[in-house]
């Protein structure tokens, strides 16, 4: 696939004020500083979501309506200095494909798109490398991306072939019609066989770079299920039913089991994880949606990475795997 050319980089300072004039009360937050800067509305709102809006100091929501003489600061970071372009070395395991979509599975390390850091060695640098195209209505950075994980994150992740699959994951993943399932070890027993975390996320005010459970945060649920019990640590799968920015981090650290090896939302022993562990122990699992084309429904599944079930191996050598859900063979069921 051809690479696109450069877009044009509008030149702003790293740091924007905006003040609402009289006549403009009642703008969405978004509307107003994408036409208030010449920034598209689209990036805008990854600005947005990523916390970099502010209003007397407090994130702003993109569709907030705006009080006349409002003053917003709106943080730039650094835009990748081109389009994407094509990497044939990456390595790039595809585990389901058809006309419209790629399921992919992510290895841990890898950023999804180009962002402030990371020009280079992303999973759409690996994409593009491939023959064939992708829907493009999230912008040339992001070629055929509906969904993200998590750098430290491996596993499943859809890609759209073209606008119109594009179009309706998008869709289906605001309509929580595409059931999203990982794998997850955490730190401690948690009582309940299966549970169900609900409590709203949003920007972590002490500290931005991070997410946590706030008064204020968007509705956010997680539904769990033990799959097996080691001593000190759990096996759990993990149902991503609302889609926060580290939201199954976030909950799970909430309850007091926080996942192995976070170096976010853990510390002492469950930050360190158990011997052999040196990544995040969360892995997207399991994907299950109905085709784009409409015809029939799409299940896949991804196994743990080697490194991951090395840990469980050595979890159950130690102590012997116990309690609900504990396989009979060797890693995941599939």
């Amino acid at each position: 696939m051809g690479s696109a050319a450069p877009r044009s980089t509008i030149q702003v300072p790293e740091r924007l004020g905006l003040t609402v004039p009289p006549g403009a009360e009642g703008t969405r937050a978004d509307r107003f500083v994408a036409d208030a800067s010449g920034i598209s509305r689209a990036h805008i709102q990854r600005l947005i979501s990523e916390g970099r809006l502010t209003l007397s100091g407090r994130p702003v929501r993109s569709s907030q309506p705006l009080a006349a003489g409002a003053v917003l600061e709106l943080d730039i970071p650094d835009a990748p200095p081109s389009a994407p372009q094509p990497e044939p070395a990456l390595d790039l395991t595809v585990v389901y494909e058809d006309d419209d979509l790629l399921i992919v599975d992510k290895p841990a390390g890898m950023v999804v798109h180009p962002s402030p850091g990371h020009a280079t060695g992303t999973l759409v640098n690996a994409l593009l490398a491939r023959p064939g195209g992708y829907g493009m209505t999230a912008g040339s950075e992001r070629p055929g991306i509906v969904h993200r994980l998590d750098r430290a994150t491996s596993g499943l992740l859809l890609v759209a072939r073209n606008d119109r699959a594009q179009a309706w994951l998008t869709e289906q993943l605001r309509a929580r019609r595409i059931k999203k399932t990982y794998l997850g070890l955490v730190w401690g027993a948690p009582p309940a066989a299966t549970g169900r975390i609900e409590a709203p996320i949003g920007r972590d005010r002490a500290q931005r770079t991070r997410m946590a459970v706030v008064p204020d945060g968007r509705p956010s649920v997680t539904g769990y299920r033990v799959r097996e019990r080691f001593p000190g640590w759990t096996l759990l799968e993990l149902d991503l039913v609302t889609g926060r920015t580290h939201q199954l981090r976030v909950h799970l650290a909430s309850i007091g089991h926080p996942l192995a090896g976070d170096p976010a939302y853990a510390t002492g022993p469950a930050r360190r994880g158990p011997e052999g562990l040196g990544r995040l122990f969360l892995h997207a699992w399991r994907l299950e949606l109905a085709a784009p084309s409409g015809e029939g429904h799409i299940r896949v599944s991804a196994p743990l990475p080697a490194a991951l079930d090395a840990v469980l191996e050595r979890l159950r050598a130690e102590g012997g795997p116990g309690g609900p859900g504990a396989p009979s063979g060797q890693g995941p069921r599939r």
